[in-house]
């Protein structure tokens, strides 16, 4: 069939219900909502640590938390696609496992290190304890490397083909509620697990990495009850040198035109939001009403509007095909950054206009997304996914590099035209991939 990507209405069951009642898919969801919530609330124990044992009064905390994003992306960078490789040699189940138990240990074994070194004497002018913190991060983002091509490789070995759309929106609408929720209620949340430590008399102040290390470490239980039907892998292709797996994971990308450009539209899309949120302070700074420490709730605005998309595609995605989404989706996004571009001072126009960006982006991320599920064979998917993964946290960091400095050399409203420019692009590369695909169905009954 040569549109995968369209499944008729009638062919499947409307909204989230269908992957509800799959056992497997909600043991893996569930896994997702406690190891998500450790993801996002680690910066916030990040910050706090830093914030009570290692920054001066007089101190700016910046450049503590920049080192530990350092670290968090250095491996994103390195081991993307490697990770991709060793994931399809091995059970996806056990990666998914052992990355989430693995994760829960390294934070739980925060305190204890930082007790030992406390009264060791700096080294490179930096104090020992904040370089256990570093090399921790480093670590668990190596870990996360492998965790995430494997749970992407796992959802099509666990969902029939035509509920992918709906399984792919419920994983991003609850990530972006993690999102939301994780920076709103963490700080929060970590206080007061340190509150109930200290009255039990658990210990002082330990009670941050418990919630941290526990989420994860409940992840990998949780998983344990996974079923994903994987057959072993075969002893001749455990033989495989890693890098010749890796040159098999680039051709096949060069081969195959729709994951190709899957892939090209997400990139495309990944970047602008990474640009967009360098731009969030400068946008907060310029609103009258504002300040640039309030940039979250323009962020925020996009999380919402993400969640509302992916609600609204896992109920009603099915009747599109994925080009149609995408297309709509791209261009719907150059609107609202030539919105933005114009109405940079007005408050409510710009939250709004941020929320349908991310109703739009939700229209291209999980379709496209989708796509590469449904088009790349099982032997493949990790080389593929750990590919995806490597190349989006690259062009992640480009714009987090290059953004800022945009806006300050050639101010906020060209860098939002730039950005709308850019989502042009997409659409009309979605344009040419949907008058390709009309050409081949002709013979299906629409």
């Amino acid at each position: 069939m040569d549109n995968i990507a369209y499944i008729p209405p009638e062919a499947t069951e409307p909204g989230f219900l269908p992957v509800f009642k799959n056992r497997n898919f909600l043991t893996m969801w569930s896994g997702q909502v406690f190891s998500q919530l450790a993801d996002k609330v680690y910066l916030v124990l990040m910050i706090a640590i830093i914030s009570t044992r290692f920054q001066a009064s007089d101190q700016s905390i910046s450049g503590w938390v920049s080192a530990i994003m350092m670290a968090f992306t250095i491996p994103a960078v390195l081991f993307g696609s490697l990770a991709g490789v060793f994931v399809d040699r091995w059970s996806k189940k056990t990666v998914l496992v052992s990355t989430n138990i693995l994760r829960g240990i390294l934070v739980l074994s925060i305190p204890v290190l930082l007790w030992i070194t406390q009264d060791w004497k700096d080294f490179a002018g930096l104090p020992v304890g904040f370089g256990i913190l570093l090399l921790l991060s480093f670590l668990i983002s190596t870990l996360t490397q492998f965790f995430a091509p494997a749970e992407q490789a796992a959802i099509p070995l666990v969902v029939e083909e035509k509920h992918l759309l709906s399984a792919n929106s419920l994983y991003t609408t609850t990530m972006m509620a993690l999102v939301i929720v994780g920076f709103a209620v963490g700080e929060p949340l970590l206080a007061f697990a340190d509150n109930i430590t200290n009255q039990l008399g658990v210990g002082v102040g330990i009670g941050k990495e418990l919630v941290v290390g526990g989420s994860y470490a409940i992840a990998g239980v949780l998983l344990l009850l996974l079923k994903t039907g994987e057959k072993e892998p075969k002893p001749e292709h455990e033989q495989n040198h890693v890098f010749a797996d890796l040159r098999d994971g680039f051709r096949y990308l060069g081969e195959n035109k729709r994951i190709r450009n899957a892939l090209i539209q997400l990139v495309i899309l990944f970047s602008i939001f990474a640009a967009i949120a360098v731009l969030a302070v400068r946008m907060a700074e310029v609103i009258p009403g504002l300040k640039s420490s309030q940039f979250g709730f323009l962020l925020a605005a996009g999380g919402v509007g993400v969640v509302t998309g992916a609600t609204l595609l896992g109920h009603y995605g099915q009747r599109f095909s994925h080009v149609q989404l995408s297309f709509c989706g791209s261009i719907g996004m150059a609107a609202c950054l030539i919105i933005l571009s114009i109405f940079t001072k007005e408050l409510w126009i710009t939250m709004l206009a941020l929320a349908l960006l991310g109703v739009f982006s939700s229209l291209v991320a999980i379709p496209m997304q989708t796509t590469i599920q449904q088009e790349t064979p099982p032997q493949m998917r990790g080389k593929v996914f750990g590919l995806q993964n490597n190349v989006v946290n690259i062009a992640l960091t480009l714009p987090l590099a290059l953004a800022g400095v945009a806006e300050t050399i050639i101010g906020l409203q060209a860098v939002f035209s730039s950005l709308a420019a850019i989502a042009i692009a997409g659409s009309i590369l979605t344009w040419y991939i949907c008058r390709t695909e009309t050409e081949n169905l002709p013979h299906l009954d629409r």
